[in-house]
């Protein structure tokens, strides 16, 4: 006798599929790590200088490389991102498809 299998799909965000109730916030700190791990890496630095770069200890350069982003707030990822020379843009728009006309902002940190 085999059993079936049950599949249910994703929201796109693991932690909501979690049902975790910071999910949101959770997604966004590991979207922006991920592009600050990624730029790291691509410059082959070492933790000493990745410490000096973005201003942090070198324990929490291990943390970040380990990514382990509930240690660091969205803005200061955001400000990593910023101490690599990355310009960044934030869009706004609804998030419900009844507001789709209305205007998005842009804005540039």
């Amino acid at each position: 006798m085999t059993q079936e299998l049950i599949f249910e799909d994703s929201s796109g965000n693991v932690f909501a599929d979690l049902g975790l109730d910071d999910a949101d916030e959770l997604f966004t700190r590991g979207k922006i790590g991920i592009q600050v791990i990624l730029l790291l890496q691509q410059r082959n630095l070492k933790h000493q200088e990745i410490s000096k770069i973005l201003g942090i200890s070198k324990q929490e350069v291990s943390d970040l490389m380990k990514a382990e982003f509930q240690r660091f707030s969205e803005g200061k990822l955001l400000n990593f991102l910023k101490r690599l020379d990355m310009e960044v843009t934030l869009y706004l728009r609804p998030k419900t498809p009844e507001n789709k006309d209305v205007e998005t902002a842009i804005i540039a940190l």
